[in-house]
């Protein structure tokens, strides 16, 4: 039995990697990490993307439309899988369904995180909405590439060892 906290991880398919595509800086970072461990990435988009023609990286073109890539990815994504995004609502979406989620900058989002960076975005949509201007996000960096690989080598990890433990 898994201990308090963890969910039932199928043992009979790999670990899966997932990449919200579209707009994601980081891609050939994933490519790296997933080379290393011999892990099949999943790179989503609604427009077609150059990806390597390797066999464990695949290109998955959904149909146009708000948030077609984010559902297929929500369908497919399984427990201790990790999801690669910027949205907050996707990042959700995935950590509801036991995967881990990760920004591009290396955040993790998790249980604790979550609630308090959608009710963030909220209130920054609800600002634009009135005419308030708001910032961007800062511009990504060097530092944010190193921070994601950091980041993602480390949910890898933590995910491989959920899935030897009985």
């Amino acid at each position: 039995m898994a201990p308090a906290g963890m969910m039932a991880i199928a043992a009979d398919r790999p670990l899966e990697i997932f990449v919200d595509a579209d707009a994601c800086p980081v891609k050939e970072e994933v490519y790296k990490v997933a080379r290393r461990y011999r892990l099949p990435v999943r790179v989503v988009a609604n427009s077609f993307m150059m990806v390597p023609l390797e066999p464990l990286i695949e290109r998955v073109l959904v149909e146009s439309g708000p948030d077609a890539a984010d559902d297929w990815i929500v369908q497919h994504c399984r427990p201790a899988d990790i999801v690669v995004t910027a949205d907050i609502l996707l990042a959700a979406r995935c950590l509801k369904a036991g995967a881990k989620a990760i920004g591009p900058t290396g955040k993790p989002f998790n249980d604790a995180s979550i609630g308090m960076a959608v009710a963030q975005r909220e209130i920054a949509e609800h600002l634009r909405s009135t005419g308030e201007m708001t910032r961007g996000p800062k511009p990504f960096a060097a530092a944010d590439r190193s921070r994601f690989l950091q980041a993602l080598d480390q949910a890898v990890n933590h995910s491989l060892r959920q899935r030897r433990s009985p």
